[in-house]
């Protein structure tokens, strides 16, 4: 998925996720929620589930932890993240690539 960009959609959380052309960073940037306006450029590792599914995980700058399970062709997206205080949250919703070009 390395230079592609997406936006998954938890229903109270929205976020694009833009991946580096180098395949080892990411951009996101929480666009719907709470949370509206976060964004970071972080380091993340993915391993190759199977077909294109893959478990995608990194670490922010406030300690905070995040892993996908992302089903690229499927278009689903699982989310599992623990604050830096210890609360552990999970999701589920839609994944969808993003036309960069055209704004959608």
């Amino acid at each position: 998925m390395a230079g592609q960009h997406f936006e998954v959609d938890y229903g109270d959380l929205v976020a694009t996720n833009a991946y580096a052309q180098g395949g080892s960073t990411l951009t996101y940037e929480i666009t719907k929620g709470a949370l509206t306006g976060n964004t970071a450029t972080v380091g993340f590792e993915w391993h190759h589930l199977f077909g294109r599914s893959y478990a995608i995980s990194w670490q922010e700058a406030d300690g905070s932890t995040v892993v996908h399970i992302d089903d690229f062709e499927a278009g689903r997206s699982l989310a599992f993240f623990t604050t830096p205080d210890g609360q552990f949250f999970r999701l589920e919703g839609s994944l969808r690539p993003l036309n960069v070009a055209s704004g959608n």
